[in-house]
C-alpha cells in the first residue's frame, strides 16, 4: 500500500508562486509513476503534470511553461513548482501514484491518491 500526503497549498495573489509537495510512504517510490491533478468547484478533475521514474515529464496545456514537476527519490517526495499563478488555477490539487513504469496522464491509470491540498489564487 502507498500513502500520499500533499502539502504546500494556500492563498496567493495572481502572478505569485507556490510549491506543492507530495510525500510518499509504504512502497518503493523510485519505481512509481507520479502525477498531479486538480479539481475546481463544479468541474471534473484535470490533469496537471506527470513524471516517470526516469524523470520524463508531461504537462497539461493550461500549465505548460508555468508549472514544473520534479521528484526526489531519495526523499520519497514529488514537487510541483507553480509560477505565474492565475485565478483559474484555483482548485484542490491531488497527487497520484502508480507502479506502472511509463508516463501516466489519465486519472484512471493511477491507483493511489492523496487527500488533496487547496490552492486559491486571488485576482
Amino acid at each position: 500500500q502507498v500513502q500520499l500526503v500533499e502539502s504546500g497549498g494556500g492563498l496567493v495573489q495572481a502572478g505569485g508562486s507556490l510549491r506543492l509537495s507530495c510525500a510518499a510512504s509504504g512502497r518503493t517510490f523510485s519505481n512509481y509513476a507520479m502525477g498531479w491533478f486538480r479539481q475546481a468547484p463544479g468541474k471534473e478533475r484535470e490533469f496537471v503534470a506527470a513524471i516517470r521514474w526516469s524523470g520524463t515529464t508531461s504537462y497539461g496545456n493550461s500549465v505548460k511553461g508555468r508549472f514544473t514537476i520534479s521528484r526526489d527519490n531519495a526523499k520519497n517526495t514529488m514537487y510541483l513548482q507553480m509560477n505565474d499563478l492565475k485565478p483559474e488555477d484555483t482548485a484542490v490539487y491531488y497527487c497520484a501514484s502508480d507502479p506502472k513504469p511509463w508516463l501516466l496522464v489519465l486519472e484512471r491509470e493511477y491507483g493511489y491518491w492523496g487527500q488533496g491540498t487547496q490552492v486559491t489564487v486571488s485576482s
